[in-house]
């Protein structure tokens, strides 16, 4: 079952970036996804996102719900209808909300692992952690807003991670022990990013040596989002790792993001 057009407010995003070897990034990748390249690196990372008042677009806003999330992902390209299409791939996604965790994969893309988030903001400084309640994903990010990128980013400027970000909005998921994958796109009105100095980070995710040998993943960037308002639209279905979307839909309840 899928709900209708979904609306909300991104209360804070932070999105954490990683320069991953192509090769090793591919291998990481289920078919028809590709590393999509940055100043020829591939491209990983967090995207650690509050969301408040979400709920479909014909609800008032105080009966939406509110939640922490993070969703692993992927920055990819893959052949559609004869086109190259961009957007990220998500092996991953925790929610601090029970009804995420239980709806997640029937209401709306993607299996939801429940995590407990441990947050502090107070701008421009911002804390934000979690633990799997399964034991196996550990974040944390630690960090200062500042003016100018890290040196050796990927990113030439502020702009163009802006414009990166925007054609990612559509991130594909597969959830555990079927053949396709569900889309969910962001519709985002206006990006604004600021960027975040990482002062202290931990990903047990692409720490894992078995995936990402020593070397592989290094630290590029990191960018935060406040109160933004957006709605989520539900983008079809890939199936079978073809590339080819074999059924629409009118929207979904969001949880984790893209």
């Amino acid at each position: 079952m899928k709900l209708g057009k979904i609306t909300g407010t991104i209360e804070r995003r932070i999105l954490v970036n990683f320069r991953i070897d192509p090769d090793v990034a591919a291998k990481a990748l289920p078919s028809p996804f590709r590393p999509q390249f940055v100043q020829g690196w591939a491209i990983g990372g967090i995207c650690m996102i509050r969301l408040r008042s979400v709920r479909p677009s014909w609800l008032p806003e105080a009966l939406g719900f509110s939640s922490e999330n993070a969703a692993h992902r992927f920055a990819v390209e893959w052949d559609e209808n004869g086109e190259t299409k961009m957007g990220v791939y998500i092996p991953r996604r925790d929610t601090s909300s029970r009804l995420n965790e239980i709806a997640g994969g029937r209401l709306f893309p993607g299996h939801h692992g429940y995590a407990e988030f441990d947050v502090e903001e107070d701008h421009p400084h911002y804390k934000v952690g979690l633990a799997s309640s399964d034991k196996v994903v550990k974040v944390l990010v630690k960090g200062t807003i500042k003016d100018s990128l890290p040196e050796g980013s990927a990113f030439e400027d502020l702009e163009h991670a802006t414009e990166f970000f925007r054609t990612g909005s559509l991130g594909y998921s597969q959830d555990p022990g079927n053949d396709h994958f569900d889309g969910l796109e962001l519709d985002l009105p206006t990006w604004n990013l600021e960027i975040l100095d990482v002062e202290e980070w931990v990903s047990s995710y692409f720490a894992n040596k078995e995936m990402f040998p020593e070397g592989s993943v290094e630290l590029d960037s990191a960018y935060l989002m406040r109160d933004a308002e957006h709605e989520w639209h539900f983008r079809g279905t890939m199936c079978c790792g073809d590339g080819m979307v074999k059924e629409s839909g009118n929207g979904v309840i969001p949880a984790g993001g893209s």
